[in-house]
């Protein structure tokens, strides 16, 4: 069945995951979620990630997610949140990139760089389209 927006069924189900305890979490693939899930991986936020083969439909290919959680067994991601939806897009220039929860968190932005966190898009010098915050 198709989704209608790739990015808030990845959020949703990494937040149901993490709500569960699961250790992974298998979302449909496509170049934004893999790119976000890239950026989850270089902050820290997620163990690892892989492309696997679809269950379901051979066609589409999945993402694995391995979720990642401390020594209590306290989640990394304690909150995941979709900002700009594509009812209502939400765009952030590089002066109004404020750091999320002191440092703690990360926004998720889509540039012409490419798909950074906020700290990434602060050095790179450039704004772009808030896609998801994570804390």
């Amino acid at each position: 069945m198709p989704v209608t927006d790739p990015i808030a069924d990845m959020l949703t189900r990494i937040r149901n995951a993490v709500r569960i305890k699961n250790d992974e979490v298998r979302v449909r693939s496509s170049q934004i979620v893999v790119s976000i899930a890239e950026t989850l991986k270089k902050e820290g936020f997620i163990k690892d990630f892989e492309v696997v083969k679809g269950t379901l439909t051979p066609v589409q290919n999945d993402l694995n997610i391995r979720l990642k959680y401390g020594r209590g067994g306290e989640p990394a991601i304690t909150r995941i949140d979709r900002i700009s939806k594509p009812g209502r897009r939400i765009y952030r220039k590089k002066a109004d990139l404020k750091s999320v929860l002191r440092g703690l968190g990360i926004l998720v932005l889509s540039t012409p760089k490419g798909v950074l966190s906020d700290r990434e898009a602060r050095e790179a010098n450039v704004g772009g389209e808030v896609l998801c915050q994570v804390e």
